[in-house]
């Protein structure tokens, strides 16, 4: 396994290991080692991390509310695609307020 700095990533078999921390909790991901490069490149080393989280939490948003408009029609019948785009945008700009992810206690 080659490693880098003690914090940097390590790579093995063409797959990146971060160990990042952010707000004191540690995480641990792998990425393809392209993936990995490619972020690096668009962003840099020092934005490494948060473009993985906004991308995470993106994600996360995403589902979470398909989620809930499919619960919604199941229960109310279907919405036009305007009434869908209507509910991501509130969806985003509420979210936006908040500030990010609340800390489970």
């Amino acid at each position: 396994m080659a490693h880098r700095s003690s914090s940097g990533p390590a790579t093995s078999a063409g797959v990146l290991t971060c160990r990042e921390a952010a707000s004191g909790t540690g995480v641990s991901l792998s990425l393809p080692e392209g993936t990995a490069e490619a972020i690096r490149q668009r962003v840099g080393k020092r934005e490494f991390s948060a473009f993985i989280t906004a991308a995470v939490e993106r994600e996360l948003r995403g589902q979470i509310l398909d989620e809930y408009l499919a619960d919604y029609e199941r229960r109310k019948g279907s919405i036009s695609a305007a009434e869908q785009d209507r509910a991501r945008q509130v969806f985003d700009e509420v979210f936006a307020e908040e500030g990010g992810w609340p800390v489970a206690s």
